[in-house]
């Protein structure tokens, strides 16, 4: 990357740094950064957005210090009259800068040597590009900026949060390494895009409200209305990642959740039902009026979120579309369904059992593919194989200790062992298990939908 040259002759950044009651110490960190390792040819400003901060050395104390340390108005504090939330103040930071290209930017960030070229080099060669940093952590307790960002990309569970994938690991001898990796999904804090062209796709959806669910719509956009998401190796910036949650939210409402049905009901068409799946709660929400959202998406002449899923994220696993089966696995007998317990699925854990909830709880959702995986969204059913062994839900991979056989004889065969699926006995709330198949009961299990078996 420090072999890198490039033009002298770039789109100049208006940097939007959007902050609420943020420590003194890490928005200076955070300005400073910007305004130290930023080539003057490239910095046009820094917008400093104040979303209605009620601390008080952030009124008088901060205006003061910005006039002193910046006298040349390089860096300019913008304040909101109301408390507007992340998404509405970003839209207030983006029309107030005046620069070619907005750098959206956290306010617990730090920007190393030589973020900002490669953004605006690679705006300057298509501005349908939006482009983000390779992010790296800095410890929310020491602080210490720590280098790690590798190569991971963005995706989104069907939850429509925001995941981390791993890119195409590439050497970093290589001269591959330098190259851009295209990304489903950001996650929405550090980005860049041309101004003008922000504004054009429709810049942030106005009726969200405070913060969730932006990143993915905006990411959806993008992809479907002509544009391109990519993540920048050559440009990295540290994240403080905060062990709880920097916004408050008035009247405690589910915001995430009341935006995401915004996004799935102007965005995703029928693939809707997989949010809606695992948030049943929201489908008599009121979400607001949608239908100015829904004329820009076919001003812009975007295309389905089928072709999304299709050509930008083709290894996106869809529950119900090319599998032998899916929905509830069901022991007959018992009337218990495999069920994960709400457990965090970001972790290994025991597979369990639950009163099936018959289509009522998207923790009851599994899939049997055609390779014979039983998979959730990103983990697959495994076991060691011994008699008594409990199953665990693991990260999918081609391990034969991963393949079930599940035919018409209403068995689930652990393939490498030649155990099958078995209560055990056990009642809701407890743990699946394998045994010697015998012709018992605990040992018959059906599938709620059949596709091709």
């Amino acid at each position: 990357c420090k072999n890198i040259k490039y033009s002298k002759v770039l789109p100049k950044a208006s940097v939007v740094v959007i902050f609420h009651n943020e420590a003194w110490s890490s928005l200076l960190r955070t300005v400073h950064s910007i305004v130290n390792r930023s080539p003057p040819e490239y910095l046009h400003e820094v917008v400093l957005l104040d979303d209605f901060s009620d601390q008080d050395f952030l009124r008088e104390n901060l205006k003061a210090y910005i006039a002193d340390t910046w006298p040349d108005g390089i860096v300019r504090l913008v304040r909101t009259t109301k408390r507007s939330g992340i998404i509405r103040a970003r839209i207030a930071g983006a029309k107030a800068a005046t620069g070619d290209v907005l750098i959206f930017m956290d306010s617990h960030c730090e920007a190393s040597t030589g973020w900002i070229e490669p953004l605006l080099s690679r705006i300057s060669e298509n501005r349908r590009k939006v482009v983000c940093p390779i992010i790296d952590s800095i410890d929310d307790m020491t602080l210490e900026y720590s280098g790690n960002g590798g190569y991971q990309i963005g995706g989104f569970s069907w939850s429509l949060h925001f995941t981390f994938k791993n890119g195409s690991p590439r050497p970093v001898e290589s001269s591959e390494y330098t190259l851009p990796v295209r990304s489903p999904t950001m996650a929405g804090g550090l980005f860049a895009v041309e101004r003008k062209y922000f504004f054009e796709i429709g810049a942030y959806d106005p009726g969200m409200d405070v913060w969730g669910g932006e990143n993915l719509e905006l990411s959806f956009r993008v992809w479907m209305c002509g544009g391109q998401l990519e993540f920048v190796p050559c440009s990295r910036v540290g994240h403080i990642f905060r062990s709880r949650h920097p916004y408050t939210f008035p009247g405690n409402k589910d915001t995430h959740g009341i935006n995401s049905v915004r996004l799935a009901e102007v965005w995703m068409d029928d693939y809707k039902r997989f949010f809606y799946m695992h948030r049943r709660d929201m489908l008599s929400q009121d979400y607001g009026d949608i239908s100015d959202r829904k004329v820009l998406r076919q001003t812009l002449n975007c295309k389905s979120f089928k072709w999304y899923l299709d050509n930008v994220y083709p290894d996106k696993f869809i529950p119900d579309e090319n599998v032998r089966a899916w929905g509830m696995v069901r022991n007959a007998e018992s009337s218990l369904c495999l069920d994960t317990l709400q457990k965090d699925e970001n972790t290994v854990f025991d597979i369990g059992m639950f009163f099936c909830q018959n289509g009522g709880s998207a923790s009851q959702v599994l899939s049997l593919t055609y390779s014979n995986h039983l998979r959730r969204e990103e983990s697959c059913l495994t076991t060691s194989g011994q008699d008594g062994s409990t199953v665990q839900l693991q990260p999918c991979s081609y391990s034969s200790n991963m393949t079930w056989i599940h035919d018409k004889s209403n068995t689930i065969v652990h393939q490498a062992s030649g155990k099958c699926l078995d209560t055990g006995g056990g009642k809701s709330e407890g743990y699946v298990v394998v045994n010697v198949c015998t012709e018992k009961p605990t040992q018959k299990w059906t599938m709620q939908h059949y596709l091709d078996l």
